[in-house]
């Protein structure tokens, strides 16, 4: 019996792409069980691809295979590669930083570089552009229906190779905690950053306190207000912001019922740091 096979890219659903990634897979076996993470990655985000992988592969089965392809560098001398996690799923992907959070949060046990001489789609050689179907969506289908082992995918590399984007750590600072706005909880506009909840936590704070909380972009000053710390949106009106902790058990920013996001025009990645400390007791004279 073969393992769960699950796609994720940045191609969309308006043409031909995915379709032609589940033929291929199909091809190796009509017996596999594919499934989508997202074909919705903003085109080129490895960041992105990296996180989402993260949100989703340690809660799938030992054995099962995920195929991410975000592939700006596609034809280059980027490698094409498949680790296997610490919690026994694979992930095939180009080894152009995709695999940060997962061998981050998740932690890689073994990698392998993909021999193309055996797992690539049969008269596709002369094809540079779509790794994607030849490559990728071909090599995960043959590994989650069994046809090869993971031993088979090609020469063993050290893992410490794996290709790892730069990454600002949340830290604390005496009566605050810093980070940065890691990715969007894309359809509802709220802001996931990466301090973990213990962090915040040290500061004393419960359900229902009030937090200050600052977001800038590199020099720039984008937002500052205090914030109530909610165990769930119902705790605070519609349209009122909150503080809460996300699904990977980090720090979130959100509006009951809106978009922080948009509400504020703010986006992703490094540059975009946030502070958050106990709020200031006001005092009346």
């Amino acid at each position: 019996m073969g393992h769960p096979l699950l796609f994720q890219t940045d191609f969309g659903l308006a043409d031909g792409a995915v379709s032609a990634m589940y033929g291929v897979a199909y091809s190796v076996s009509e017996d596999l069980k594919i499934s989508n993470l997202t074909h919705e990655i903003t085109p080129y985000d490895i960041w992105e691809a990296s996180y989402r992988l993260i949100q989703t592969v340690q809660y799938w089965p030992a054995g099962t295979v995920f195929v991410s392809v975000v592939d700006p560098g596609v034809g280059s001398t980027r490698r094409s590669i498949v680790v296997e996690t610490s919690s026994g799923q694979y992930v095939v992907s180009p080894d152009n930083g995709t695999l940060t959070h997962v061998k981050r949060m998740c932690g890689v046990v073994a990698a392998r570089v993909i021999d193309e001489s055996v797992n690539r789609l049969p008269n596709s050689g002369e094809s540079y552009t779509f790794h994607g179907r030849d490559i990728y969506a071909y090599t995960g289908a043959r590994l989650a229906s069994g046809v090869i082992t993971f031993e088979q995918v090609g020469p063993e590399v050290p893992v410490d190779s794996v290709v790892e984007l730069p990454v600002v750590e949340a830290r604390r600072e005496g009566d605050l905690v810093a980070g940065t706005i890691d990715v969007l909880d894309v359809r509802f506009g709220s802001l996931w950053t990466n301090i973990p909840r213990e962090m915040f936590l040290a500061l004393g704070l419960g359900h229902g306190s009030r937090v200050e909380v600052t977001i800038t972009n590199d020099t720039r000053h984008i937002y500052k207000n205090i914030l109530v710390y909610a165990k769930s949106f119902a705790d605070v009106y519609v349209g009122e912001p909150l503080v809460y902790v996300n699904s990977l058990d980090n720090i979130a920013v959100a509006i009951n019922q809106g978009s922080f996001a948009k509400a504020y025009n703010i986006g992703t990645g490094n540059s975009w740091k946030i502070q958050i400390r106990k709020a200031p007791k006001i005092i009346y004279e």
